[in-house]
């Protein structure tokens, strides 16, 4: 994992090899495992997608009822998120990454047992208020071990895990689906549910022994390297505001806070229209064999995987996050408006799921630059969290929107058609009303 490139002054003691050793082999402590436990986060709260391929029929659910629990998931993530931030300043990540991740797990396996619609808005509930926490905190977590320079690429790998989860997520939903249903009088849904919710527990006990709170705590690193970290942090901070040490106030006074909840709700509408929906995009195309579902499934988060890398690289190589993001939610909006026009068309219809994609998880990346930009040291975990969490209404609004309308009229498209001229608005807001900053 190269994530090289450009680096805050450091001073002249330390050659620029030196430099680029340090942050290489901070990467390759972390960010595995941080990817990992990012893909079965995802995992857990995506799978009913293709879940939805079975269970609909079996439990007599409806697209709209679908489409309000896959939403309720974010109800949930938006209360506890906050507070959840708040708390990991004070108790560090490692004991808050073993809290989320059991009780994330052991949700996301008991939703095997739902019956009724009622059932499956609660335990929609339920995961995301235990997950609530997980993205922001780790998000805060990489401002304590890189620099803003080097955060964009950092944060795309970090990314790569929702792409990487959609990639092996279909191909090994749908064989759970098939290849188990009637085991032990199980549903192949319930045993999806099951499977895939217990790594999620082991992964939260592996945080608390592997991670470090802070760099300070870091045994793997030397004193040298350490120091090498503090200069360019130290930098970073010097050359921003100095906040007034109340974050959560500070931050609900900070106007731009207000445009990056407003960026984010708009750049996570269709984020997750793609992550709850194209199993059903690829079924209604044609596809009725849910294997083939799966792989194609696979090929369109293998694209959000290099929108990921792709955008990520070039923002950070012309440190410039704006302009990214509106090129990246112009291809959304246009994929979207487009697929109607090849419902029929499975070759068509993959490669412009694939272009939205990889627009949009390429987005996700360059947003979460941005923040950091306008927020002070003393504001930026309680601003981290209002906008994951007040933005993140987004991502309840995105999949029971495209419910309600598929359950009115039929069709999924017109749904994702505003959802995409909303990603696109969002994006030129943000655009005029944040101004350019290195």
């Amino acid at each position: 994992m190269n994530i090289s490139h450009q680096t805050n002054a450091f001073p002249d003691t330390f050659a620029a090899h030196e430099v680029e050793q340090t942050y290489r082999k901070i990467a390759l402590r972390l960010m595995p495992f941080l990817i990992i436990c990012y893909i079965v986060s995802y995992l857990d709260r995506a799978n009913i997608s293709y879940a939805k391929l079975q269970f609909m029929s079996d439990l007599g659910f409806s697209e709209a009822a679908y489409g309000l629990g896959a939403g309720l998931f974010f109800v949930g993530y938006v209360l506890f998120e906050v507070p959840s931030n708040l708390w990991m300043q004070r108790i560090g990540a490692r004991r808050t990454l073993l809290r989320i991740m059991i009780l994330w797990g052991l949700i996301s396996s008991a939703m095997m047992f739902v019956n009724t619609p009622t059932q499956f808005y609660v335990m929609r509930f339920l995961l995301g208020a235990a997950e609530a926490g997980f993205f922001p905190g780790v998000i805060l977590y990489l401002t304590y071990w890189f620099p803003a320079a080097r955060r964009g690429r950092v944060t795309g790998f970090f990314m790569m895990g929702a792409a990487t989860a959609g990639i092996i997520g279909g191909p090994v939903s749908t064989w759970i689906m098939v290849h188990m249903a009637g085991l032990q009088g199980l549903h192949g849904w319930q045993w999806l549910f099951l499977l895939e919710g217990l790594p999620a527990v082991g992964l939260g006990v592996v945080a608390f022994y592997y991670l470090c709170d802070r760099p300070e705590d870091a045994n793997w690193l030397s004193e040298r390297e350490k120091s090498i970290l503090r200069g360019d942090l130290a930098a970073e901070q010097t050359s921003a505001q100095h906040g007034s040490g109340h974050g959560l106030r500070e931050a609900l006074c900070n106007r731009k806070l207000y445009i990056g909840m407003l960026g984010y709700f708009c750049v996570l509408v269709s984020f997750n229209a793609i992550g709850f929906w194209a199993p059903t995009i690829i079924r209604d195309v044609g596809v009725s064999d849910l294997l083939q579902v799966g792989m194609l499934s696979s090929a369109v988060f293998l694209a959000g995987a290099v929108g990921t890398y792709v955008v990520g690289y070039s923002s950070d190589l012309r440190m410039e996050r704006r302009w990214h993001l509106l090129a990246c939610s112009g291809v959304i909006a246009a994929c979207f408006v487009l697929l109607p026009l090849v419902a029929h068309d499975v070759t068509l219809a993959i490669v412009l799921l694939s272009l939205a994609a990889a627009a949009s998880y390429g987005s996700f990346v360059v947003f979460w630059t941005i923040p950091q930009t306008f927020l002070t040291s003393s504001s930026k975990a309680s601003g981290i969290a209002l906008i994951t969490s007040l933005g993140g209404i987004g991502a309840f609004v995105s999949p029971t929107l495209v419910g309600w309308m598929k359950a009115s009229t039929g069709s999924i498209y017109a749904g994702l058609t505003i959802l995409g001229l909303i990603t696109l608005l969002g994006a030129v807001v943000v655009l005029i009303a944040l101004p350019a900053r290195k």
